[in-house]
Parts: C-alpha cells; sequence; structure tokens
C-alpha cells in the first residue's frame, strides 16, 4: 500500500471521526439547553406587571409572563437587583459590600449598619445584632448567581451546538475531499491502462 493510499484512508477515519464528534456535540448541546429551560420551568418564576419599573427596564416585552429561557432568567435576575437597590429600606441604594455586618446602635434603621462590634446594636444575651438588610443582599444575590448561571449554561449549550455543526461540516468536507482524490487517482490510473475508449479521426 502506497503512502497515498493511506493519506486517503485518513482521510475518510478524520471525517468520520469529526462526523462523529459533531453529531454528539449537538446532542448534548440540545440536551443541555433543554434542561436548563425544564429546571427553569420548574421553579415556577413569572414575570411581574409592566408597571413596575424593574420590569419595564429589563423585560418589558416578557410582562408577566413565566421565566422559561436563559435570557429571561438573566432579565429576573437584573429585576431582582434593581428592586434591592432601590427598596424603601435602602434610600441610599447601597450594595451589600457597602453595609456593616451589625446594626448601629446610633441608628438601627439605617442599612449601613456597622462593622466595629462595640458600636452595634446588642440583643438580650449582649451579642451584636446581625445587619439584617444585608441578609437581604446575600438572598438576592444568591438566586440571581443561580439564574445568570442558567444563562450561561444555555449559551454553553449553544455555543457546543455551533461548535458541533462545525465539526459535522468539517467531516463531510474531509470525507468529499477524500472520495474526490481517491476518484481522480483512479480516473488516472484507468487513463494510464488504456481503458478509456480513445477518439478516432473520421474522413
Amino acid at each position: 500500500m502506497t503512502g497515498k493510499r493511506y493519506w486517503e484512508i485518513g482521510g475518510f477515519v478524520a471525517g468520520a471521526i469529526l462526523i462523529a464528534f459533531g453529531v454528539v456535540a449537538i446532542y448534548m448541546g440540545v440536551d443541555g439547553r433543554n434542561t436548563v429551560r425544564d429546571s427553569l420551568k420548574q421553579e415556577q418564576i413569572t414575570f411581574g406587571a409592566v408597571e413596575d419599573p424593574a420590569v419595564a427596564q429589563y423585560a418589558e416585552q416578557w410582562a408577566g409572563e413565566q421565566v422559561k429561557t436563559g435570557e429571561q432568567a438573566r432579565a429576573f435576575a437584573n429585576v431582582m437587583r434593581y428592586h434591592t437597590v432601590n427598596a424603601e429600606w435602602n434610600p441610599e441604594h447601597l450594595t451589600y459590600a457597602q453595609m456593616g455586618r451589625f446594626l448601629a446602635k446610633g441608628d438601627p434603621s439605617n442599612p449601613a449598619g456597622t462593622s466595629d462590634e462595640t458600636a452595634a446594636l446588642l440583643d438580650e444575651t449582649g451579642k451584636p445584632v446581625a445587619n439584617g438588610f444585608r441578609n437581604q443582599w446575600v438572598t438576592q444575590t444568591a438566586l440571581s448567581n443561580a439564574l445568570n448561571m442558567s444563562f450561561m449554561a444555555e449559551q454553553l449549550a449553544l455555543f457546543g451546538m455551533v461548535v458541533g455543526v462545525a465539526l459535522l461540516l468539517t467531516g463531510i468536507g474531509l470525507v468529499i475531499l477524500a472520495f474526490a482524490v481517491f476518484g481522480r487517482r483512479e480516473d488516472v490510473r484507468e487513463a494510464a491502462t488504456g481503458r478509456f475508449p480513445t477518439a478516432t479521426a473520421t474522413g
């Protein structure tokens, strides 16, 4: 078997492997996307009315609808953050990092609180009282991160499908190329052995 023949066979094998990888990547991408959407549906999350400023800003087109896709999940995470930043108890629009761990003794209603135990409000046992406003940020952040992860997972699934299509097309191209090279070689061999009929001159 000649070296060229090995290259021809290698082209068929490489093409077949790429086609197989492409099919698997597309399947995994579709399965991952469906898993994300099924998980979101189970949570029964629904956008508020369009009169809500947060919904109007981030999800006007989905007002009143259930969250079913990664893009909608990211929009709902933005809605949650808007509500927390602009809550009535947060007139200064403080974020988690700007809040102390404890309620301040001098102003317990201030969400800024304090991280100084000596300036903190104490409970009946003499221990500093945790800043409940800050804890709301913790809850919001945890839920928003989960929703944003759904968006990222759906995007990765979409990327996997795109890669799968690219691998599939590349594999098909290699197989076609291998067939073309193999067929051309056979044509040349047949022409060299005189199998093709020759044209005769007519007078």
